[in-house]
């Protein structure tokens, strides 16, 4: 049997204007909401500054402003200082159990098409990646959750419940996670949800990567298996999947069992909270290539 997708607790959702009188009390800073930014699940925001210039609101429950300044902002700050286009970081806040953050508004729009040119470009730039965090051991390494639950994602229980074929996945993934470590290794750069809505476009040409909440310290691959999981939901050039699953194809066994398996975890628990049965369906398709 299939359980209904209210049944599930969801994620929260970005209340902006009450997120910017709130900021207001903590900081004395006063912005003007402009826009509910598009596209995401928990959603951002455009605001201006009483000097007039833009940028975008975030908030992140249940966190706390030392680790995302240890974490997140360390890795996209070691980034932009070889030329990575991160947003630079406005304005930092602890509000309530949340974290609000104002971040620099970079220029383009997301990219809802993926051409052979953006896959270049995406892989170009996760080459950059690469051994940032050599000297910063300080930043935590990314985690996996394949035999617990993540924070507020990668919940395991959402897959145990909904059918035989949810079950079925949810088991090969807590094997996979057996046999592998449950941090990443490695000292790249990760933004962990290195997917088309998270990166910005002009002209053709990629003028930025979003939403670094979660960025750690790892193996900068796993982020080509988020991208080979955004392609499935977006639309793309012909070949641009088969050239992705090619680089896949590549990877050391090590690296891509436990990507694949946390990112199988990680959409279809979201789905099955969030989405339609088809949905769900939809991510199981994809994630039983691999998994094993």
């Amino acid at each position: 049997m299939t359980s209904p997708p209210q049944s599930r607790a969801r994620a929260e959702r970005l209340d902006a204007a009450r997120t910017i009188d709130a900021l207001h009390t903590r900081t004395g800073v006063r912005l003007v909401l402009e826009a509910l930014c598009p596209g995401g699940q928990v959603g951002a925001a455009y605001v201006r500054w009483p000097d007039g210039h833009r940028s975008v609101l975030t908030r992140r429950p249940h966190s706390q402003a030392a680790d995302m300044r240890a974490g997140p902002l360390a890795v996209t700050e070691a980034l932009r200082s070889a030329g990575y286009p991160a947003p630079a970081t406005e304005l930092i806040a602890q509000v309530g159990h949340a974290v609000v953050m104002v971040q620099e508004l970079l220029p383009g729009t997301k990219i809802d098409h993926l051409d052979h040119r953006g896959l270049d470009q995406a892989l170009e730039l996760n080459q950059l990646q690469a051994d940032r965090l050599a000297d910063r051991p300080d930043v935590p390494t990314a985690e996996f959750h394949l035999r617990e639950d993540g924070p507020g994602y990668c919940l395991h229980d959402p897959l145990r419940q909904h059918n035989r074929r949810s079950a079925e996945l949810e088991r090969r993934i807590t094997a996979v996670g057996a046999d592998h470590p449950d941090r990443m290794a490695g000292h790249d750069a990760v933004h962990l949800d290195f997917h088309p809505g998270n990166l910005l476009a002009a002209d053709g040409s990629i003028t930025g990567v979003v939403d670094w909440d979660g960025a750690a310290r790892g193996d900068r691959r796993f982020d080509l298996v988020t991208l080979r999981f955004g392609v499935h939901s977006k639309e793309a050039d012909p070949g641009v999947t088969r050239r992705l699953d090619a680089v896949l194809d590549a990877l050391p066994e090590d690296v891509l069992r436990p990507a694949w398996a946390h990112m199988s975890l990680r959409m279809v628990d979201w789905a099955i909270r969030h989405f339609t049965p088809a949905d769900v369906e939809h991510w199981l398709d994809l994630a039983e290539q691999r998994v094993d």
